[in-house]
């Protein structure tokens, strides 16, 4: 499904500095701006029309790849090198990943992705809603920077530029409902605070993960998951949103960590009855009504319970919980691989704990909390969390950093 070299990339961006050429109140990392982006991009392109959502999940993946090899490239700089210099750095991005996604669907995955880079007219419309969503969660991010940098002689131009940009976009419903700070606004800006929210906050960690961040990356899990299984496109795009948005309440109950979750009789029930009453007091109305229903499906609600993490289906305009999923590999059912996204959010957490480890942050919290994960890890649908793991716990174990991480140096 997946291998450690391209695990590595995807974690490398917790590392990636932003605005890293001004002073900043907290540390912005690229791994939660295209977190960001993809929540944006979600509810942008669902006020749109013909929007094919796979296309939009593999074109923010692409991008996201390509942005963390060209990482050390400042975004206005790159921007004008792809005007003259598009297919050599495209070229280069693929020599650098190669080895990484060869693998992965067969090679269709690495096909397509190289045809994502050379052909600018392939998603056309997904490209430019992703790219009005980055430029959205660029300017939540400078509304940070600006408050410590209004001392620099530059700034004010550099807002300016920011503010200009909006305008390319306004004919998109979602960026104009955002920009007039709506209801929209406010998921928004609710999303982009769960960058602040630290994993394993009782430990030290390297690199650090927030909540934000690690909401995409068990999203990204989840797509290469779909991929393996030959997901039908809705059921793939369930399994992404699903998994993109499973820590949402967070932003309004912070994150408990499990051994405190479960450390008192009942108290994970009380957790998940105030999660409820907060998603449909804070966060439900905000959303267009239009999405309520779908929202609230991926988010895991229904018959009084939120519960994303079990396989469902919709059947005569019920939702079900079923055993074989695979039995409902039809656009129609709207499946949802809950049991396999669980394993998806396990597998993060064990690469967190790997990757501090192999980084020398051995923390007893850190360690043990590695084994117990392990323990959880199994097979889904034909596919081996658990030797997944094991093959990154070889790799980040035994060399302290892979050969994804080698060849960035």
């Amino acid at each position: 499904m997946i291998n450690p070299r391209i695990i590595d990339y995807i974690f490398s961006s917790a590392s990636i500095q932003r605005w890293n050429d001004y002073p900043r109140m907290v540390e912005l990392v690229e791994l939660d701006k295209q977190a960001h982006k993809f929540i944006i991009a979600y509810f942008i392109a669902k006020l749109e029309k013909d929007i094919n959502f796979t296309h939009l999940i593999e074109a923010g993946i692409f991008e996201f790849l390509r942005r963390v090899v060209v990482t050390d490239i400042r975004p206005d700089v790159f921007r004008k090198a792809l005007q003259k210099k598009s297919k050599e750095i495209n070229s280069w991005v693929i020599s650098k990943l190669a080895p990484s996604l060869e693998s992965i669907d067969n090679g269709t995955f690495l096909q397509k992705f190289e045809e994502f880079l050379n052909n600018p007219e392939m998603y056309k419309k997904e490209r430019f809603i992703l790219k009005a969503a980055s430029y959205l969660a660029t300017k939540w991010e400078f509304s940070i920077v600006y408050q410590t940098s209004q001392f620099l002689n530059d700034i004010e131009d550099v807002k300016k530029s920011v503010d200009e940009e909006l305008e390319d976009y306004y004919e998109l419903i979602g960026v104009r409902k955002i920009a007039l700070n709506k209801k929209l606004g406010k998921i928004v800006d609710l999303s982009g605070r769960l960058r602040f929210q630290k994993r394993w906050a009782q430990t030290p960690r390297i690199p650090e993960t927030s909540v934000l961040g690690h909401m995409l990356t068990v999203a990204i899990f989840g797509y290469f998951f779909s991929l393996e299984v030959n997901a039908c496109d809705k059921r793939l795009q369930n399994n992404f949103f699903t998994a993109l948005f499973h820590d949402l309440p967070e932003a309004l109950t912070r994150d408990i960590i499990t051994p405190v979750k479960y450390c008192v009789d009942e108290l994970s029930e009380i957790i998940a009855e105030y999660e409820i009453e907060k998603i449909e007091d804070d966060i439900l109305p905000n959303i267009p009504e239009s999405l309520h229903e779908e929202f609230s499906y991926i988010l895991g609600l229904y018959n009084g319970i939120k519960e994303e993490f079990t396989n469902k289906i919709k059947h005569n305009g019920k939702i079900e919980e079923v055993e074989d999923i695979s039995k409902y590999n039809i656009d129609k059912y709207e499946a949802i691989d809950g049991l396999a996204l669980k394993q998806c959010d396990k597998l993060s957490a064990f690469v967190e704990a790997s990757l501090s480890i192999s980084h020398g942050i051995k923390s007893k919290e850190l360690i043990g909390g590695k084994k117990e994960i392990l323990k959880g890890l199994k097979e889904i649908q034909g596919v081996d969390f658990k030797a997944i793991a094991t093959q990154i716990d070889h790799e980040f174990g035994t060399t302290g950093q892979t050969q994804a991480r080698m060849d960035f140096d």
